[in-house]
């Protein structure tokens, strides 16, 4: 008896959990989609007689180095953080399909280079292997979004070309063959929907990991450049204020936080939910 309260307890606190990230991630997709009628305030407007006042009714979180507000800043700043991560991800998410679906279908000396060329872009750290790609291309949103998309596609091409090859080999693939179904009806119909079940789950797991990347890019100045309101660039403006005004650096850090918590909760419910265990 004890042990089906213990149990029903734990599914209570971990229901919980998803329905604070759903919330969550609901206020932060408010805030990218209406910033303007959440803060009155301007995110670029400098008023400097304001500067580095702490929390009030007037600035809840505070104003920054240049009398901006900080809230308000964090509030335009997750349609940057969030739009950047989204965008990397369809590129990974298409590009990574695509080669694991070519790979699964094509085998030999195709599959033998796409798996080749996986296994040398995995070889770098995700972060590390954007960053050399932005040192090539240079600084800015849309070669930002280029790297990090392009730094997640072997996640991808190693689940769906892994797949692919279970469809393709399993029995209805096989009699649908026998009834002489054209083989651009059987990829389409019978393949891609299969191959590409897990990767729902898989890019919510990513895209926690590119909001990392795209705060840590831009705090390196490799992202969006100054006064964009930007989580990631706001650290980098806030941490020469740490011991005047945490509040600058800090806030950026507590959204940039809860929302990668808030994405990969939401992302292990869906895979549990997928892979009919109970989450």
């Amino acid at each position: 008896m004890s042990q089906i309260f213990i149990a029903s307890g734990v599914k209570r606190r971990y229901s919980l959990g998803y329905g604070l990230a759903a919330f969550y991630l609901l206020l932060v997709f408010i805030a990218v989609l209406f910033p303007g009628h959440i803060s009155h305030y301007d995110p670029l407007n400098a008023d400097p007689l304001n500067a580095m006042l702490p929390s009030s009714w007037q600035h809840w979180l505070g104003t920054d180095q240049l009398g901006r507000d900080v809230l308000t800043r964090i509030i335009y700043g997750s349609r940057y953080s969030l739009l950047i991560s989204l965008a990397a991800m369809a590129i990974a998410v298409s590009i990574g399909s695509l080669l694991g679906l070519l790979a699964g279908l094509a085998k030999g000396p195709l599959d033998e280079f796409i798996s080749r060329a996986v296994d040398v872009i995995s070889a770098f750290p995700d972060l590390l292997l954007a960053l050399m790609l932005i040192a090539f291309t240079g600084p800015g949103t849309v070669n930002l979004i280029f790297a990090l998309g392009v730094a997640s596609v072997p996640r991808f091409t190693r689940v769906v070309r892994a797949q692919t090859f279970q469809v393709m080999s399993s029995g209805y693939v096989e009699q649908a063959k026998t009834f002489g179904l054209k083989r651009h009806v059987l990829i389409w119909r019978h393949v891609l929907p299969h191959a590409i079940a897990h990767v729902p789950a898989l890019a919510t797991l990513g895209l926690g990991t590119a909001i990392i990347g795209t705060a840590g890019l831009s705090f390196l100045g490799m992202g969006p450049q100054p006064p964009t309101a930007e989580w990631g660039l706001m650290l980098a403006e806030g941490r020469n204020y740490l011991r005047n005004a945490w509040w600058i650096g800090a806030w950026p850090g507590v959204a940039i936080t809860l929302t990668v918590i808030s994405v990969n909760t939401l992302g292990r419910y869906w895979q549990a939910k997928f892979e009919g265990k109970q989450p």
